[in-house]
């Protein structure tokens, strides 16, 4: 599990302190200054209902606040988690630069191209995978720079940025292909451009190929569930 936030530690110091008053009042709320106190019968400070009322409300709301900071660490390693799992489903490298932040710096929408165009080189450079964008969308999308709309998306195409500009796809009547319109292999890269295509008519029964008519590999990057993400967690997986 990739612990995004750095200051974990200094919310589970905060749960626990929370922890400790608020279950404590919620039980005895004449409790005061000594654990034992919730205990007692009787306690030195007597309090009115109101009072009562007042202190169970006030440690009502703190596990609230505790259970609020747990959820927010789970979200955001579940964000960046996801993110960097997709990165490296469509190739990226380690990169102690890049995996601080992966939603901002390992993957990114296209800035450059839409993988029209024609193809111009002699010779080109395979696409390794897309994945199908169809039913349950691909969250980690959400959650990148420069996201694409999900509003008539059909498929996504990642790859190195050093060679986002000339990815083309080619949508004919049997068959699509994805290539690189380049001469040279691209190199490994520490972050990835995804590419969101839009079909001019349905897939079909139309195979998405690359270079030399090889079929591409289809994957299906996402987040984590929040249950596995809460597993990793306390396990430190």
């Amino acid at each position: 599990m990739r612990n995004y936030w750095a200051l974990l530690p200094a919310i589970a110091v905060c749960v626990v302190l929370i922890l400790i008053y608020a279950v404590p009042t919620l039980i005895n709320p004449q409790w005061s200054s000594n654990v034992l106190g919730m205990f007692r019968q009787q306690s030195e400070l007597q309090l009115g209902p109101k009072q009562i009322q007042s202190r169970r409300m006030l440690a009502g709301a703190l596990v609230i606040a505790a259970f609020a900071l747990i959820g927010f660490n789970v979200s955001l390693n579940r964000e960046a988690n996801g993110c960097y799992q997709a990165a490296k489903a469509w190739g990226a490298i380690d990169d102690k630069t890049q995996t601080a932040d992966p939603c901002v710096d390992m993957i990114f929408g296209s800035f450059f191209g839409d993988g029209g165009g024609e193809v111009l080189e002699k010779t080109q450079q395979p696409v390794p995978a897309y994945q199908l964008v169809k039913g349950k969308k691909p969250k980690y999308l959400n959650w990148i720079q420069h996201r694409p709309s999900y509003d008539g998306l059909d498929l996504v195409v990642g790859i190195g940025s050093d060679c986002a500009s000339d990815l083309k796809v080619i949508q004919g009547e049997d068959k699509i292909t994805v290539l690189v319109d380049q001469t040279e292999p691209c190199p490994q890269s520490k972050d990835i451009s995804v590419l969101p295509v839009k079909l001019k008519q349905p897939l079909g029964a139309r195979k998405i190929v690359t270079v030399d008519d090889k079929p591409l590999e289809q994957i299906n990057p996402d987040l984590d569930s929040w249950g596995s993400v809460l597993k990793k967690l306390a396990t430190g997986g």
